[in-house]
């Protein structure tokens, strides 16, 4: 859903509601604190994180393979709809836990990578320039990358990208990791969606 190197952060955050341009941030601000490099993400797993409703909901997701090669390509496919129009203030608080001796442990914010909160609009205008077309396949699908999300249901058909070579902090190491990401406007939370995902160095691929 992005173009060249930035792919990677629709193949593994594109649930985290209906922006799933967003994540982008995240992954190349870690760029700069990186010290260990990704080797494949496995494991792959989405839910709703209650039964209570919300104007933004996520219908249908996939990924695959599984493992996720990286670098490699990755299949997606989603269809997010809501209810209301998503217009600033749009924020999005992760929380980032990993699994430590049989028990969740929270992930810190840490260089604006973990358990963060993000500003949904003023990311999505740092990422692509105003003014200029979508990214695709965000055109051809006529998916906006920008605020106002209008109403409405926003889908992509299965969609190949390629996962580039992805440096990582060293505290972000490889393990099973679940994330809760809340999507909130000025009016309450807009939506909500569990992840769980696993993440392996290259050098400990052999494990897998």
């Amino acid at each position: 859903m992005m173009a060249s190197g930035s792919n990677l952060h629709l193949a593994l955050c594109v649930m985290l509601l209906s922006i799933p341009a967003l994540h982008t941030y995240v992954i190349l601000d870690a760029r700069q604190a990186s010290s260990w490099r990704l080797g494949q993400v496995s494991e792959f797993s989405w839910s709703k994180c209650d039964d209570l409703p919300h104007p933004g909901n996520i219908k249908s997701l996939s990924v695959n393979p599984d493992p996720i090669p990286v670098p490699g390509d990755v299949n997606v496919a989603v269809v997010a709809s809501t209810s209301i129009d998503l217009e600033s203030p749009l924020t999005l608080t992760l929380a980032l836990e990993k699994l430590f001796l049989g028990a969740w442990i929270k992930v810190p914010c840490v260089d604006n990578l973990g358990s963060c909160t993000y500003d949904v609009c003023d990311t999505l205008d740092k990422l692509f320039p105003v003014g200029q077309q979508c990214p695709e396949p965000l055109h051809t699908y006529g998916i906006p990358c920008h605020c106002p999300f209008k109403a409405g249901t926003y889908s992509v058909p299965s969609s190949a990208f390629y996962i580039p070579d992805v440096p990582l902090p060293s505290w972000l190491e490889s393990g099973t990791y679940r994330v809760k990401g809340t999507l909130s406007n000025a009016q309450g939370e807009v939506g909500c969606a569990n992840i769980q995902l696993s993440l392996t160095s290259p050098s400990h691929s052999w494990w897998k």
